[in-house]
């Protein structure tokens, strides 16, 4: 009789795998709302639950580093009234979720053009990072204001302005000019809400990343669904181009 091979727990993959960084695409908070009868502001705020349940399942796991897409450079161009709500939304969860945050030793950032934000705003999220610097939990990435072309775009103009010699510019020097230059590239990247295109998402730095498409909405993902991605991307044969 065969022995049967042992379960792996979704941290013994975590381990196993040496996945270190999932990024997000959190999609579907309206198409949400509007399944359930309810208005787009009601998504957007199941949604940051959600969130806040992913990020302690990151810590649950083993994931050391969680990158959230959360504002998009295009998001600009959807209604008034929302883009003001969705920027107060996350000046309150901050300074209401802080404290917690801090104490489960979360490490929070922000990558994205901060300068288009409110001085108000700017400074909710500069007063989160410098709480957090020092912790040495899950290091939480938000994306706001964020569009991958815009991203690469002041990353050339940052390097012509240091006046770099073109002949020794490498992937390795761009890649220290983006946003994401203190963090791993991601293993693992998630769409909720089933569409299937990357919406101008980490582009450099999903290069290699694992794809995983759920057609559930994000302010339906949990823990359990995040364990589920997670083991399909144990089942995954990563081959880095090779």
């Amino acid at each position: 009789m065969k022995t049967s091979e042992k379960v792996l727990t979704t941290a013994e993959i975590v381990k196993e795998t040496n996945l270190r960084h999932i990024a997000i695409i959190m999609d579907g908070n309206r198409r949400w709302a509007k399944n359930n009868g309810l208005p787009s502001a009601m998504g957007h705020k199941k949604g940051a639950d959600s969130l806040k349940t992913v990020l302690k399942a990151c810590n649950d796991f083993g994931v050391k580093y969680l990158t959230v897409y959360a504002f998009s450079t295009e998001n600009w161009n959807r209604k008034p009234e929302e883009v003001e709500f969705l920027m107060d939304l996350l000046a309150k969860t901050l300074q209401n979720e802080l404290d917690e945050m801090n104490a489960g030793n979360v490490v929070i950032n922000f990558i994205g053009d901060l300068t288009k934000l409110s001085t108000k705003l700017q400074k909710i999220l500069a007063d989160s990072m410098e709480t957090t610097k020092n912790n040495t939990g899950v290091n939480l990435q938000i994306a706001f204001n964020y569009g991958a072309r815009d991203e690469m775009v002041h990353a050339v103009k940052s390097i012509i302005k240091d006046g770099l010699n073109p002949d020794d510019i490498t992937e390795d020097t761009i890649s220290n000019y983006l946003y994401t230059k203190n963090i791993p590239e991601p293993d693992l990247l998630i769409r909720t809400g089933g569409e299937m295109r990357i919406s101008n998402y980490l582009l450099w730095q999903i290069a290699y990343s694992e794809i995983y498409i759920t057609k559930q909405f994000w302010p339906e993902f949990d823990k359990n669904s995040l364990a589920l991605a997670i083991e399909e991307f144990h089942n995954r044969q990563r081959r880095f181009g090779k």
